[in-house]
């Protein structure tokens, strides 16, 4: 065999092994979980979706804020992406997120981390529950938790960045209006942010 013929084999094989791997962590999260249905209740996740991560890319902090004072958040809904600039710009954090299921449900604009929980609680809003009457009224803390295991809640009512037991929904739009992170990721956000830093949506 020449060796052209290796070369081509080879990085065919490459190729498909890669091809391969890039797949496997979308197939592994198509088991639904176990508890309350899904941990983010007001959504469903559709099994046919793909991930979108083509715009998911390192951004610079200028043309979104006229400072980092308090740090700063944005959230791209189209790109499915959160980033962080701690204050003195030292931090920059890329996070993939779970953005809303609908343009009607997505809110853009300026606001800011007003209260942060370790541990939330959940309850539906009222609009939830008129549409999903079975749904439960509270939903304590814990691995059925819509809220994951941290909640950063903006001064919008009803809107937060939080986490998400359910992992199938980051990087898909599966939410209600909230921002969804992977558990470590709301956990590391969290410990970065404080109240006051400012959140922009766009």
């Amino acid at each position: 065999m020449t060796g052209r013929k290796l070369y081509s084999l080879s990085r065919r094989g490459f190729l498909a092994s890669g091809a391969a791997l890039l797949a496997a962590p979308a197939i592994a999260q198509t088991a639904a979980p176990a508890g309350l249905g899904t941990t983010e209740m007001e959504s469903r996740v559709e099994s046919g979706v793909r991930r979108n991560i083509s715009s998911f890319r390192t951004l610079d902090w200028r043309p979104y804020f006229s400072s980092t004072a308090n740090g700063a958040v944005l959230v791209d809904i189209d790109s499915r992406a959160l980033h962080f600039w701690s204050e003195d710009q030292s931090i920059y954090k890329l996070y993939p997120t779970s953005v809303p299921l609908t343009d009607d449900l997505t809110r853009r604009g300026r606001t800011e981390i007003v209260q942060k929980v370790d541990g939330p609680t959940w309850s539906p809003t009222p609009s939830m529950k008129e549409r999903n009457p079975e749904w439960p009224d509270f939903v304590p803390a814990g691995p059925d938790n819509p809220l994951g295991t941290h909640a950063l809640y903006l001064s919008w009512t009803y809107y937060r960045i939080h986490g998400t037991h359910d992992t199938r929904k980051i990087g898909r739009r599966s939410s209600n209006g909230c921002i969804g992170l992977y558990n470590q990721h709301i956990a590391e956000l969290f410990s970065l942010t404080k109240v006051g830093t400012q959140v922009l949506l766009i």
